[in-house]
Order: C-alpha cells, then structure tokens, then sequence
C-alpha cells in the first residue's frame, strides 16, 4: 500500500496477527498457516496505491480481525477423549456451530 496507508496498514496486519496469535494460541500449526496467510494476503496488495481500494482493503483487515476475535473458538482435546468449546466473553452472541468428525479427524 502507497505510504500514506503504510502506517494504517502495518497496525491493521499486526491486529490481525494478534487475534490469530489469541484464537490459535496452542495451536503450532494454525498459528504458523495463519500467519502465513495473513502475511501473503497484505504482501498481495502492498503496491495499491488507490486511496479508495487503500481504505476497502483496511476495512477488509479490520473486519477479519473482529471475527478472528470474536466468531472463532478453538476446541481442546480433554482428557476423555472428547472436545471442548470454552469461549470467552468476547464471544457473547457468536453462533455456535460444531465441526464434523471428519473435519477434526483431517486436522487431528
């Protein structure tokens, strides 16, 4: 992004890697993915110099932060074998929507 943006957009990428770094804390491979995509995606349009895509693109950034944040819970392996959800207060309205057995035996 052109230099006026530059500033705006380093404090979106770093708020965006924080809420990964919160939601996947524990997670090795998720945080390392996530930081890979998020990086990738800012590197993707580091050269806009629209003022106007500058601003859609931050706003993008803000959002994706709010609902890494706020919509995203990982489960934990308890030692029964089974998952659970334990979100916090910043999760207050969120919707609760339970992965597969297939999707966590693919990620397991």
């Amino acid at each position: 992004m052109g230099s006026r943006g530059g500033g705006e957009a380093l404090r979106a990428y770093r708020a965006v890697l924080k809420a990964t770094r919160k939601s996947f804390a524990g997670d090795k491979l998720m945080l390392l993915e996530s930081a890979a995509e998020v990086r990738r995606k800012f590197e993707e349009n580091k050269n806009v110099t629209s003022e106007s895509e500058i601003q859609r693109l931050l706003e993008e950034a803000r959002e994706a932060s709010n609902f890494i944040s706020t919509m995203i819970v990982q489960a934990k392996l308890n030692s029964r074998g089974g998952y659970v959800v334990k979100p916090g207060k910043e999760h207050a309205g969120a919707t609760l929507e339970i992965p597969s057995e297939e999707i966590i035996r693919k990620s397991g």
